[in-house]
């Protein structure tokens, strides 16, 4: 139970992390000039590398772990966050989203399977009710700190926030015991 209550706080962290950007992301699009197609194919990029890296990640999650995976994503999209703002092409982001997209595998494929191993079949549903009421809360306030951010400060603030957020969410998933 200590481990999902762990899980749960971390990725609430995680989520919120992201949260405060993801849906102001279309904002920053615009800014750098691209348009709504530009847009859906940025997304597009995302999807598809997400969606061709899954299945490789649940492999070498059972084999390295689940954890490892978690730790990557906050890292990673850390990183890629402080590249954001200063992205001045429609092409720069493409790479990002690409990257984004691989991170994004990393944390979704782990997620649910550390979930599925720190659930048992009696209470799984509502464990994982429980798990996913936490993280739809963290994803709601982020989404209302970030819109208080942007009009108090800039749109690009969001990216350095979210960036140190989701380093400080990897360090806490370091403290995770995998089972």
């Amino acid at each position: 139970m200590r481990d999902m209550k762990w899980l749960t706080f971390t990725q609430s962290i995680v989520l919120f992390g992201t949260g405060i950007v993801f849906p102001f992301y279309i904002i920053f699009i615009k800014q750098i000039g691209a348009n709504f197609t530009q847009f859906g194919i940025a997304y597009a990029l995302f999807a598809l590398s997400s969606a061709f890296v899954h299945k490789l990640i649940g492999g070498f999650s059972d084999k390295l772990g689940r954890k490892l995976f978690l730790v990557m994503n906050s890292w990673g999209v850390a990183v890629l966050f402080l590249l954001f703002p200063i992205a001045t092409t429609i092409y720069e982001v493409y790479v990002l989203q690409i990257f984004l997209g691989i991170f994004g595998a990393m944390q979704k494929t782990s997620e649910k399977a550390i979930v599925a191993d720190f659930t048992d079949g009696k209470e799984r549903g509502k464990l994982i009710g429980k798990y996913h009421t936490w993280i739809a809360i963290f994803s709601a306030l982020a989404v209302i700190i970030g819109g208080y951010i942007i009009d108090m400060l800039t749109l690009e603030v969001i990216f350095y926030i979210g960036s140190a957020i989701l380093f400080i969410s990897g360090l806490l998933i370091l403290k995770m015991r995998e089972r």
